[in-house]
């Protein structure tokens, strides 16, 4: 009885099946191939948390704050919600990535400033929903600002995982598809 030996994969070919493997989804649920779920999901609470410190900044410069600071209050707690699905689909990427490479190194780094931001907008949440009013305060907005922080300083690892290390987008012969004369759509 002869046995075949399989050859190793070089160190090229174990480069060309991670990053083939990093732009596959692992569920349909993460989105289609070259259609990422998270980074649509994304959308949600950074447009919640967004508009829940111009409703702070507003309620500091009108008549009646209330209706602003309730707004504020529940605008955080959307983007909680938010974050927590555009998380699990985070997650859902995660697993494409193999260990020990610099791109799951970042997103490891993103997943965590994630946290320490939802941590944060949590903060915020409770100090808003122990007032009387749902104002804020200096705790709360605090709290939310440095979320905010977090929030932009993770969107820049997220583009860096999707255009530097091309986590979860199409490979190039997909791309290139849209650049060749025979695939153009025709004129209007």
């Amino acid at each position: 009885m002869t046995t075949v030996e399989t050859p190793h994969p070089t160190a090229i070919e174990r480069t060309e099946l991670s990053l083939r493997r990093a732009k596959r989804p692992t569920s349909i649920l993460a989105g289609p191939y070259g259609h990422p779920l998270h980074a649509v999901a994304v959308t949600i609470p950074i447009g919640a948390w967004t508009a829940s410190l111009v409703f702070d900044l507003a309620s500091r410069f009108v008549d009646d704050p209330k209706p602003f600071a309730r707004g504020a209050t529940w605008l955080v707690g959307i983007g909680l919600v938010g974050a927590s699905g555009a998380g699990t689909l985070g997650l859902m990427d995660l697993r494409t990535i193999d260990r020990g490479t610099p791109a799951r190194r970042i997103a490891l780094t993103h997943l965590v400033a994630n946290v320490a931001a939802a941590t944060l907008f949590t903060g915020s949440l409770i100090v808003r929903a122990r007032s009387a009013h749902h104002r804020a305060g200096v705790a709360g907005v605090l709290c939310s600002v440095l979320g905010y922080g977090l929030v932009g300083l993770s969107g820049v690892l997220g583009g860096e995982l999707t255009y530097r290390y091309g986590v979860r987008v199409a490979d190039e012969a997909t791309q290139r598809s849209g650049y060749s004369p025979k695939q153009a759509l025709p004129a209007r």
